[in-house]
């Protein structure tokens, strides 16, 4: 975002259900913030509903356990002593859908609310019997008990069935080898939940900001990593939110126009200034069409004023012939001729002009005729 001169400040939180507090908090100055999939219907009618921009990586979910025997449920689970992840994380959150759905709960078993690093710590120890967390493969804490032969990576045999109950997850296949190659970890494959790291956004950024946003997505989560392959990310992965109308746009037919061939300021100067000249261009058309039609109508005026004046004197010379002086009508003739031989009409009405000195000149020898007669 800096190399188009926006500056991004980061709040640092405790994870993704706070961010996902902040954004749906009127009062919050946030902005933008990292998601968890599955966490939007935590929301009270009276907070704000942010807008999604895509999901950018997968969130897999591991669960490392002490045991003789494979575990491959959840309901396996039930009786043992369970770290779930701290209080107020999407991962406690996610963590107790899943079991509650398998019938594990706080009854049965023991729940505790810790951070990762203290389950991992107490699961070495054989405080606990396992443990939840959401991390990267790669990510310390995941080499560290992979590589531990007192625990196991569960593999889960019902991810199938899991995906169709939450929809915003979904089923990773893990091969061996993929934590530590040269170790082999995990030893053979295994099967993983993951939700979707997703960013949303209030509805009042800028849509500029967001076409911008999109574009910074698409150049950081394109690559391919260890869960996902070239171009999978970002995508419309997460089914929680809405998806914003400009990612929704970018999504089919990529960044706008204007941002493909233009810095990012110049793109925005030219998109502001077309709000402003496209209403002013549609109030402007319909001007610039009757124009043509004022300027013709105006001719005409004035091309049937004379035509009124010639009227004029050809009912004078019907009607009360005796009562007209003829040099002043001849006069009035020439008057009216001569107005019309200076006056500048466009091509359009020539034909109309000629017409009007031949109807002068008709009204003229009808004029002069009478005179003709009376000097033979």
């Amino acid at each position: 975002m800096a190399e188009d001169g926006i500056d991004l400040v980061i709040r640092p939180s405790n994870g993704a259900l706070e961010n996902h507090l902040r954004l749906r908090d009127p009062k919050s100055d946030v902005d933008l913030g990292f998601l968890q999939d599955g966490l939007n219907d935590t929301a009270r009618d009276d907070e704000v509903e942010p807008l999604s921009l895509g999901s950018v990586s997968y969130e897999p979910l591991w669960i490392f356990y002490r045991n003789k025997e494979p575990i491959t449920r959840f309901s396996e689970l039930a009786g043992k002593r369970l770290a779930i992840g701290r209080e107020g994380s999407g991962t406690k959150l996610l963590a107790t859908r899943l079991l509650t759905a398998s019938g594990v709960t706080g009854e049965n078993s023991k729940l505790q609310a810790i951070g990762r690093d203290e389950a991992a710590a107490q699961l070495l120890a054989g405080k606990v019997d396992a443990v939840f967390f959401i991390g990267e493969p790669d990510s310390p804490i995941v080499l560290q008990l992979a590589a531990d032969k007192q625990v196991r990576i569960l593999d889960l045999d019902q991810a199938a069935a899991v995906v169709r109950h939450f929809p915003y997850l979904h089923e990773l296949h893990v091969p061996h080898g993929l934590i530590d190659i040269r170790r082999n970890l995990p030893a053979q494959d295994i099967t993983l939940l993951a939700t979707t790291t997703t960013l949303a956004a209030r509805d009042t950024v800028h849509p500029a900001l967001i076409s911008l946003l999109m574009k910074a997505m698409h150049e950081t989560h394109s690559e391919a990593g260890l869960l996902h392959s070239a171009n999978e990310f970002p995508s419309t992965k997460d089914v929680d939110l809405e998806i914003s109308p400009e990612a929704e746009h970018y999504y089919k037919s990529g960044p706008p126009l204007l941002q493909r061939y233009l810095p990012f300021w110049l793109a925005t100067l030219v998109d502001r200034a077309a709000l402003v000249l496209i209403p002013l261009l549609a109030a402007l058309i319909p001007l610039l069409r009757a124009i043509p039609q004022i300027y013709n109508w105006r001719i005409r005026r004035r091309i049937y004023r004379w035509y009124g004046e010639l009227n004029y004197l050809e009912t004078q010379l019907r009607d009360k012939p005796a009562d007209l002086e003829i040099p002043a009508v001849i006069r009035q003739l020439d008057s009216i001729e001569e107005k019309v031989q200076q006056a500048k009409l466009p091509l359009t009405f020539a034909e109309h002009a000629y017409v009007l000195k031949e109807h002068i000149d008709f009204v003229r020898r009808r004029i002069l005729k009478p005179e003709s007669k009376d000097k033979g």
